[in-house]
């Protein structure tokens, strides 16, 4: 069996770092039992790797991905989870705030409502009486 050097796999993954975070990924992944796609021939699994890399056996982008997951803090589920708390922490906090306005004077002294969103016209608009705003001056 030839050696295999990083002659061999520089030409399937350039970049040397890229090369070395993938051949160990392979390499831990071997350890946990994942099957071979080339024969041992009494080499540790680092050799294996590369060897394996170098022969192009197997899928670069799979195991490139396992290594993203495997350096993400949070999973998908995690992520909506905290954002659902998230949404319930402002929903409540809202609410709070719009009963302590709704009880506040100075928000009726002001000519302020507090509303719900429901209870606004679709533009967003109100139509107002050009009388009364000349009346004001």
């Amino acid at each position: 069996m030839a050696r295999v050097t990083v002659e061999d796999c520089i030409e399937k993954i350039p970049n040397r770092f890229e090369l070395v975070l993938t051949a160990g990924q392979r390499a831990r992944a071997i350890q946990k039992g994942e099957m071979l796609t080339i024969d041992r021939d009494n080499d540790k699994n680092p050799v294996v790797a590369l060897r394996e890399i170098a022969a192009e056996t197997i899928d670069k982008t799979k195991v490139q991905d396992a290594i993203i997951s495997g350096l993400q803090r949070l999973n998908d589920r995690e992520e909506e989870v905290l954002a659902d708390e998230a949404s319930d922490e402002a929903r409540n906090e809202m609410e709070s705030l719009s009963a302590q306005y709704e009880a506040d004077l100075y928000g009726e002294q002001s000519g302020m409502q507090v509303g719900h969103s429901n209870d606004i016209d679709s533009t967003g608009f109100q139509d107002v009486d050009i009388n009364l705003l000349k009346s004001d001056d």
